[in-house]
């Protein structure tokens, strides 16, 4: 069966208005990582989505842990995402069989629709582009612009330097009290879909405002 593709030029918006999990955007790495409990971690996840009717919703990619995550997902019966921009479909190598493949112009698009198409946010290990991806929504929850929630997927302690980082900046008051950063963690996969059920806000518009999305 073919994949539906959807090649994006203009700016459309979808929200959703219950507060149960219904689908999760997770981040993570386009590579393996040197740990072999990250690819099991991903591969593990996946499968605790499909099991849970819970979609997954991520960047598109068909390789390292992103691939394995997505794989997983689809191999279990479950509903996959991939949100890709045109320029890093061959860098990445897009996954041809995930439920719905949605090709941006530029990584702001990219990211955007991440945002809308889901209901709350996972970081598994990964670079760069994983950090970024986890510090913005943070950001984004930080100044009131959602309540969707975050989790970090504290995967053999791979993210202990940023929540130390993040300990750091509360003590030296650059987080302060007023502007309280809400992020989950969790160390064992079997724990993040219930972290994240219990942690979801009931609100009536879970999607961004178009006009705050522009400022961003």
């Amino acid at each position: 069966m073919a994949v539906p593709v959807l090649t994006l030029s203009s700016r459309g918006a979808t929200s959703a208005t219950m507060s149960e999990i219904k689908t999760v955007c997770v981040y993570c790495g386009s590579g393996p990582g040197s740990n072999p409990r990250f690819l099991e971690a991903a591969t593990a996840f996946g499968k605790e989505l499909a099991d849970n009717g819970v979609g997954l919703v991520y960047g598109g990619g068909a390789i390292g842990l992103m691939g394995a995550v997505a794989n997983a997902v689809l191999d279990h019966g479950g509903s996959v995402t991939g949100i890709i921009p045109g320029f890093l479909s061959a860098k990445e190598i897009a996954l041809g069989r995930v439920s719905e493949l949605i090709v941006t112009e530029d990584m702001h698009e990219r990211k955007r629709l991440m945002f809308e198409r889901s209901d709350a946010f996972v970081a598994l290990p990964g670079g760069i582009g994983t950090l970024e991806e986890l510090v913005e929504q943070m950001t984004w929850q930080q100044l009131g612009r959602h309540t969707k929630p975050i989790l970090i997927a504290d995967i053999d302690g791979f993210w202990q330097p940023l929540l130390e980082l993040l300990a750091h900046m509360r003590n030296t008051a650059f987080i302060r009290p007023n502007l309280a950063v809400e992020v989950l963690k969790a160390d064992k996969v079997a724990d993040i879909l219930p972290k994240l059920q219990a942690a979801a806000a009931p609100v009536s518009e879970r999607a961004m405002p178009p006009e705050i999305a522009e400022r961003l």
